[in-house]
């Protein structure tokens, strides 16, 4: 056909309504992860605190009752997974810190309380006796083991008896340890085959070997009535991750027994820093 003369107009360019369409579902898209996210983090931190407080009231009610019903010179009974073994005081982090410690560290016993490594020592005992807990979300229990400093107290209790142990000295602080704190009785390096033992530190996930009864050792490097008696704590490093565990050892000053018409009362150092 013949031109008229009209000029015929280009196409419209949709190019950018495309990508305006583009760019909105990306925005969409990351506007739901955002949400997620944040309902993960309210269910990590809010949520699961709350159904771990009530496990572990629950935990803690049952521990009494057994050490009510068992007499003070009955042997110690072989705990079962899942059951409370003793009750932990950390005076560092305030008046209202205690927690049960129960045995065995699988995922449940762990979303109810600090589990006690299985196989490791009792408190009190020659040896290791290692705890692992969460520092995020299950009641955090370890949340602020990376504040703990040396000689801080780290309490135990048990139906018969009181075990105070202190934070060793830092790496930082073997070297030079002379220190003037009183609280500080009883606390310093303890040497080889013990090198590694050292108030905290950061491992790799796998090495567990920092839970042996000589951390960092092989089994069997000293014989039971040479070991010294430790504590020691894990917990993941950094906080919301998983890549490393953060380190806590300490080494047994103390012990009381308890008294049968009080077991209630504290020993003097419950109250200290």
């Amino acid at each position: 056909m013949a031109s008229t003369g009209e000029v015929v107009a280009p196409p419209p360019d949709r190019r950018p309504q495309r990508l305006r369409g583009v760019v909105r579902a990306v925005g969409e898209l990351l506007i739901t992860v955002g949400l997620v996210l944040l309902l993960f983090v309210f269910y990590e931190v809010y949520v699961t605190d709350w159904t771990t407080a009530r496990k572990q009231e629950d935990a803690s009610r049952r521990l009494d009752e057994q050490w009510r019903a068992v007499p003070a010179a009955a042997p110690p009974a072989v705990p079962a997974e899942g059951d409370g073994i003793a009750r932990l005081y950390v005076p560092a982090f305030g008046p209202d810190y205690r927690f049960t410690v129960l045995e065995g560290t699988d995922q449940a016993t762990l979303a109810a309380g600090p589990g006690h490594y299985s196989g490791t020592a009792l408190p009190g005992e020659q040896g290791n006796f290692a705890v692992a807990g969460h520092r995020i979300g299950k009641g955090a229990p370890f949340n602020d083991l990376d504040r703990l400093r040396s000689c801080d107290a780290l309490i135990v209790e048990t139906a018969t008896h009181w075990y105070v142990y202190r934070v060793l000295p830092h790496a930082d602080e073997v070297a030079g340890w002379n220190p003037s704190d009183p609280r500080c009785r009883g606390v310093a390096p303890i040497g080889p085959p013990y090198d590694q033992a050292v108030g905290t530190r950061i491992v790799r996930p796998e090495q567990g070997e920092v839970i042996f009864p000589v951390p960092g050792m092989p089994a069997g490097t000293l014989p039971r009535e040479q070991q010294t008696r430790l504590i020691t704590f894990t917990t993941c490093h950094p906080e919301f991750s998983a890549a490393q565990r953060l380190i806590v050892h300490g080494v047994l000053v103390k012990q009381y027994p308890k008294d049968p018409t009080h077991p209630e009362l504290q020993p003097p150092e419950r109250e200290e820093r």
